[in-house]
């Protein structure tokens, strides 16, 4: 991931975890410190996802930091 990509889905998951009142792009780019929301519209229109893979990266990290001996498992 390119540095810039890195930092603007910094800013959207920092803005999206913050305590803004409204979730919307204005108010992210806002809360980011940008003067418009240009910037993240951008990010999202031509990032490319691909939630299968973001899905399986998150349940490896949450299962390596969180899991124990003891806990349930599915």
């Amino acid at each position: 991931m390119r540095p810039a990509s890195r930092e603007n889905l910094r800013a959207m998951v920092r803005g999206l975890l913050s305590e803004v009142p409204r979730k919307n792009l204005w108010q992210l780019a806002g809360y980011a410190g940008h003067p418009n929301p240009d910037r993240l519209q951008g990010f999202l229109a031509k990032a490319a996802w691909d939630a299968d893979e973001l899905r399986y990266r998150v349940r490896d990290y949450a299962v390596a930091t969180l899991a124990e001996a003891d806990a349930v498992r599915a």
